[in-house]
Order: C-alpha cells, then structure tokens, then sequence
C-alpha cells in the first residue's frame, strides 16, 4: 500500500462566520488534510506537534481514520497552536483576531522512520523552513511533493520560500498569493512564472470560483460544485490538498491526466468540509457520501457539443 507523508499544523480554532461562532475546536492543516486523505486506499502518516493541552479525543480520531500519529509530538508543560479568525459576509475574506504559536515556535519536524520513504509527500502550511526540514529527512526521493503555502510567508520569509519551492513538484496557492509570488495580474502568467521556480505543476485555489491546475501549457479548470448550506470555509483549501494528494498516492499515476481527476476529488471533499464548522462534517463523512457527490461533479461538466 502506498505512503502518504502529511506535515503541518495539528490545532485548536476558534471561528466566527455570519452563520455562527465555536469556542476552541479542532483545527490545523495537517488534521483537515489527514481526514481527506482518509477516504483514499492508502497508509498515511502525519508529522505535528501538539501541547498536552491537547484532547486525546482528537488523537483518537485521526487514528480511528487509519491516521499513524508516530510523528505528532507532545509537548509537556506546552500549549497547542491555537488561531481565530471572524469571516465576512462573503465568506471569501476573514480577519485573523489572534494567533498564538505556542508550541510551533520551537518545532522540529521528525519524520516517523517508517515514512522516509513515503510515495508523496504533501507539505502544509508551515514555515519554509519547517518544509525544507521533512525533505531533508526523506531517505528516498518521493514520486511526488506537494506544497501549500501562504501570502505571510511571500511576506516574511521568501527566500526560504523560495529554497522549499525549487524542490517540489505541486505547489497549491490560491489566486490572490499566486499574484503576489509571480508579480502578474494574469493567472496563466502567474503559472507560467511559477513553473520557471521550479514546480512542473501549479494549482490555483478560487475558492467558490473552483481551482485551476497549470503544466507547461496545459490548463485544466474544476468549478466548485454550487451549495445550498455553506458555514465555514476554514480548512477548505487543506481539505482540497489532502483529497488530491490522497488521490495520487493510492493511483501511482502521476501525469498531468490523472492531476485532473486529482482535482476533481480534492474539490468534491472540500465541498463537504464547508457544511459545518471545523472539522466536524469530516469527522462522520460516509465514502458513499462522497461516491454520489462527485456523480454531481461529473454531471455539472459534462456535455455533448459537435465541434
């Protein structure tokens, strides 16, 4: 069965929208893109770093979902990641109410031993450095990286970012970074500009607008399937990236066809995570949910037109 290596954030969030507000839940990167990678054929592992503050519960769930948590430390006497954040009317735009780092300041990734050989590697959100770390531990070159990153590390640390990039093989942004990282207006210039980085391909997140994925010249556009009930898109991009890289770790087909339909799964689980606050449509997602739901992705795109 194949490998898939899942580092980034394990956490606490705490989240307001205009459909309602949580107290601290279950969030983090690696956690949303774990239970989306759940859904694949796959063995997956996940490198974090937690307080004991941290509910073992939550640690329980991951590994109820086949989830190896060898590699999420504990921290004795630490307190968990936490962030909050208050999101508009439109959804699309959020203000970040407080961060506290805590025990991710000092964190020194440690790729479990039966990982070093993981097929894909999928990096969340986390400090370039951080990143550059788990594939300096890697004692196999993956079939596949994939990167999500961030505008607040274009910000604070682009060379660095810009070290982690020149290794990887997908890197996953959304069109608002993707700009502010190639200097271009234009999306199909933005790609092509971050390919000269060094990814061969480059998806661009749109949120409700869909995801578009660039290779060479190819361009390739999922739409984001229209929902009647949608409360919070907190975790929708890492739920994306966990269903796409879960998908072409169980297929062993890494090819800009194959990246299409990896797409077209990523954004089929992220339409569930946005149901419900945090991580809880995820937690009771059933595979026959997800099954019916992208017979509605195939019928939203298909048609017959004689050219």
């Amino acid at each position: 069965m194949n490998k898939l290596l899942i580092v980034g954030t394990v956490a606490f969030d705490a989240i307001e929208t205009p459909f309602g507000k949580t107290d601290k839940i279950l969030g983090g990167a690696a956690t949303y893109i774990g239970l989306s990678a759940s859904f694949f054929n796959l063995q997956s592992a996940i490198v974090s770093v937690v307080g004991d503050d941290f509910p073992q519960e939550h640690l329980d769930l991951l590994t109820s979902k086949n989830i190896d948590i060898s590699g999420i430390e504990i921290v004795k006497g630490g307190k968990t990641f936490f962030w909050s954040g208050l999101y508009h009317n439109d959804l699309n735009s959020r203000d970040t109410l407080v961060t506290e780092l805590n025990v991710l300041a000092d964190f020194q990734p440690k790729v479990p031993q039966n990982y070093k050989d993981a097929d894909v590697v999928m990096l969340g959100n986390l400090h370039p450095l951080v990143q550059s770390s788990v594939l300096d531990q890697m004692e196999k070159k993956p079939k596949l990286v994939v990167l999500d990153t961030m505008n607040f590390w274009m910000d604070c640390a682009l060379p660095e970012l810009l070290d982690v990039i020149k290794r990887v093989d997908v890197i996953t942004i959304n069109d608002e970074e993707a700009r502010q990282l190639s200097g271009e207006y234009s999306l199909v210039k933005a790609a092509n500009k971050i390919q000269e980085l060094g990814p061969k391909y480059v998806v661009i997140k749109k949120g409700e607008h869909g995801a578009l994925l660039f290779h060479n010249r190819e361009v390739f556009f999922a739409p984001a399937l229209p929902l009647e009930d949608v409360y919070d898109p907190t975790g929708a991009g890492d739920t994306f990236a966990g269903g796409f890289s879960g998908f072409i770790a169980q297929s062993e087909n890494i090819s800009f066809g194959n990246m299409k339909n990896a797409i077209i799964y990523g954004s089929n689980l992220a339409s569930f995570c946005v149901e419900k606050f945090g991580t809880e449509r995820m937690e009771t997602l059933s595979k026959a949910e997800v099954a019916i739901r992208l017979q509605q992705f195939k019928s939203l795109t298909q048609f017959d037109i004689e050219i």
